[in-house]
């Protein structure tokens, strides 16, 4: 029992965290399981509306913050696929690659020079942020909700991949890009819905994620983009139940190798445990096995 109580809330830190890096996992798998590109950008979205609610709640109350968050996040994941990778729609996989790391690195500098390169405090949320009890274990509201939040959040989007008309063409393009736009599928209309997902997904695990770290800097959302990223490749890119689980596997076990006195390793352990998997299976625990066409 002494032993439960004691890494307890290690287990609750990873499966919270887990969680919010499954949100940013899945906008990481569904770009690549249409584009087969890989947003690095994503990662800095996810600062970028962190960013936005440090200043929204300047000018206006709590309650229209964070759907203004949400909105205005979402937008600019929209305006970065129409603006970087729609015009690379037919260029060589490596430049749509490179324009992925520019705007990566112009998000970073700009909101370098929106702050200053100081670190800003992210607001208190209500309720969310409220220290609760739970097992004997002190810990925020926010760290018990993320997971069910999480898994609701895969189920709705599982649904709308399964069961309704734009979620069946993002599968046909999932499968096969260029003879999807043949049958008359709205190729842009897809990839900009796609987009415009995982940067609402992101923009939720923003408000997770910085209720409990709470300092933004513009460099805050490169460490979870990657894990997010490792995740992704960990449970198999291009699968959205691969990515979650991968996700709450690094999540967890992190967080337990933090709990066992080792935090300068809890990064490093993330990236040995994705080579190690990928050794053994190179497609990921739930990837599929590539073909190619002859």
């Amino acid at each position: 029992m002494d032993w439960i109580s004691r890494n307890l809330p290690y287990l609750m830190a990873g499966i919270s965290v887990g969680g919010q890096y499954a949100l940013i996992a899945i906008g990481y798998t569904m770009v690549y399981g249409i584009l087969r590109l890989i947003n690095f950008a994503h990662g800095d979205i996810f600062m970028c509306a962190g960013l936005i609610m440090v200043y929204s709640v300047t000018v206006m109350p709590m309650y229209l913050a964070i759907p203004f968050v949400l909105v205005t996040t979402v937008l600019i994941g929209f305006l970065v696929e129409r603006v970087a990778y729609k015009p690379l729609r037919s260029a060589p996989r490596m430049s749509v690659m490179i324009s992925a790391i520019g705007v990566s690195y112009l998000l970073q500098n700009l909101a370098l020079y929106i702050t200053g390169g100081l670190a800003q405090q992210y607001p208190t949320i209500p309720w969310i942020s409220d220290v609760i009890t739970v097992f004997g274990v002190t810990t925020k509201r926010v760290t018990v909700i993320t997971p069910f939040l999480v898994i609701f959040l895969v189920v709705v989007l599982v649904l709308l991949i399964r069961k309704t008309k734009i979620g069946m063409a993002m599968r046909a393009a999932s499968k096969d890009f260029e003879t999807s736009a043949l049958m008359g599928i709205k190729i842009n209309s897809v990839i900009s819905t796609t987009f415009i997902i995982g940067s609402f997904l992101a923009a939720v695990g923003s408000l997770l994620f910085f209720s409990n770290y709470t300092g933004v800097t513009p460099t805050v959302g490169a460490m979870p983009g990657l894990k997010a990223f490792v995740a992704a490749v960990f449970g198999g890119i291009g699968s959205i139940p691969g990515a979650v689980i991968g996700a709450f596997i690094i999540g967890i076990s992190e967080n337990i190798i933090k709990g066992l006195g080792w935090t300068t390793f809890s990064d490093a352990f993330t990236f040995a445990l994705l080579i190690a998997v990928l050794i053994w299976k190179p497609t990921g625990l739930f990837g599929e096995a590539a073909t190619d066409k002859v």
